[in-house]
């Protein structure tokens, strides 16, 4: 099936080198890699996107490596309270009401409640995750390699505090990469700072462009 919002702009968040667990280490150009537990494992680790989902349409993806297995590996969203660390093998997304996730087993956590949603997937076997995020209908929709899982939560437009894309793991030396990342636009200011973009390279040429420094700044929150 198609990707979700592909009519929409590339989102311009990545993952968060100063929220996250230290048994996570962040790699790529664009802070897109995460890496769990890179010696041993002895509790679960998570880190944080690094820009808040709350408005709009948001659809990414997560690669997942071979190595898939161990107690949980989740993929969700969750405030700036969720915790991102535990000395504990859990599922940590969903273990309280600040964060809502899917683990490799096939359930859906929320508020420390679990509930099948699907089969649990293969081990040992790469695989790709896509999340939704509906702005406007306050749902959380999953793809698993481009296959549409249906709605796995709803009611998330009645929350007030920030929600931010995490993923966690108990298992030793996995990694998890941020592939698409689109969303919808906001207004046509919006949709016209995209089209820009599409003609520029890097934030060094927006600096040579005849704008008014507030303008300049504005293009380069766009990819930032």
């Amino acid at each position: 099936m198609p990707t979700p919002l592909s009519d929409g702009c590339r989102a311009a968040w990545s993952w968060n080198r100063r929220e996250k667990s230290h048994e996570v280490r962040i790699h790529g150009k664009q802070l897109q890699t995460a890496y769990f537990h890179p010696n041993w494992s002895n509790g679960t680790a998570g880190v944080r996107g690094s820009k808040p989902i709350n408005i709009g349409r948001h659809y990414w993806e997560i690669k997942i490596s071979q190595r898939l297995f161990g107690t949980s590996m989740m993929f969700g969203i969750g405030t700036k309270k969720a915790r991102l660390h535990v000395d504990a093998f859990v599922n940590l997304l969903g273990e309280d009401e600040q964060s809502w996730g899917l683990s490799h087993k096939g359930l859906l956590w929320h508020n420390g409640l679990s509930r099948v949603y699907t089969k649990p997937f293969q081990e040992n076997s790469s695989t790709i995750i896509g999340m939704l995020y509906d702005g406007e209908s306050g749902t959380l929709t999953y793809f698993k390699d481009g296959d549409c899982l249906g709605v796995a939560f709803s009611g998330l437009d009645q929350i007030t505090y920030d929600l931010y894309p995490i993923v966690t793991s108990t298992a030793a030396k996995t990694e998890m990469t941020l592939g698409t990342r689109k969303r919808s636009y906001l207004n046509l200011q919006d949709r016209c700072r995209a089209s820009i973009l599409s003609k520029v390279k890097g934030t060094t040429t927006i600096d040579f462009l005849p704008l008014p420094n507030k303008m300049r700044q504005f293009l380069k929150d766009g990819i930032q």
